[in-house]
């Protein structure tokens, strides 16, 4: 079925690199897995924390970024129970695979002179709740089973967002898709979509490129490190 399984990875713009590496690594024990030049972003570093092979957190950072001034309520809520802009980061939560890892977790941070609260149980997840550099508000939390949707799908909530009953039943079991071997054609730019941020007209001179073209210009496959095969 064609649909996304899980995270690869979460991008987080940052005003100093080293520091959320070194936050990342010393504190919640993540592997620094990349560090390069961001493709196709002039100026632009790109870093990767990871998670486990296939998923990771990643940094990004140049001279514009650090220029931006944080705003507490619109670009960073500054806690899980704070509001922030739409499309905004509003928190971000770790997995453990258990009460015990959770534990641990909070006896490492605290270990780095960081505070935390928690855990709090949700009933669906155990979580604890801390600061990260930079405004960001994190979360570790760990589960003992899958969500039960017919547990945790409120129907007062469900009125309040305005979702009738058939999209509901539509949102709960979405349509399964198969793909059509990558033939689907670029649909005509529609301003009413959503659409990235580049100059208008460099982006739909790139929506008329065929798909070939854009992968042959703007891929960068090679790593910025040769490494030998072992023998």
């Amino acid at each position: 079925m064609a649909r996304a399984n899980g995270l690869h990875h979460l991008a987080v713009s940052t005003g100093n690199m080293k520091a959320q590496i070194e936050f990342f690594s010393d504190v919640l024990g993540m592997e620094l897995v990349a560090l390069y030049w961001m493709h196709g972003v002039e100026g632009t570093w790109h870093g990767f924390m990871r998670l486990n092979d296939g998923a990771s957190i990643a940094f990004v950072q140049n001279d514009k970024i650090a220029a931006v001034k944080p705003v507490m309520g619109v670009s960073h809520a500054g806690s899980a129970a704070l509001p922030s802009a739409p499309g905004t980061m509003q928190h971000v939560a770790f997995n453990v695979d258990s009460e015990a890892e959770l534990l641990a977790m909070r006896d490492r941070i605290r270990s780095r002179g960081i505070n935390v609260i928690g855990p709090l149980d949700h009933g669906m997840c155990q979580s604890i709740y801390f600061a990260g550099l930079e405004n960001l508000a994190l979360e570790i939390a760990t589960s003992k089973a899958a969500i039960d949707a017919r547990a945790w799908i409120d129907p007062e909530v469900v009125k309040l967002a305005g979702i009738a009953p058939d999209e509901l039943a539509r949102f709960k079991r979405p349509a399964a898709y198969k793909g059509e071997g990558g033939k689907v054609a670029q649909p005509p730019y529609d301003a009413s979509k959503p659409h990235l941020a580049f100059p208008p007209e460099q982006y739909k001179v790139l929506l008329a490129m065929p798909d070939e073209e854009v992968t042959r210009r703007m891929s960068v496959p090679e790593p910025p490190v040769r490494v030998e095969a072992a023998e």
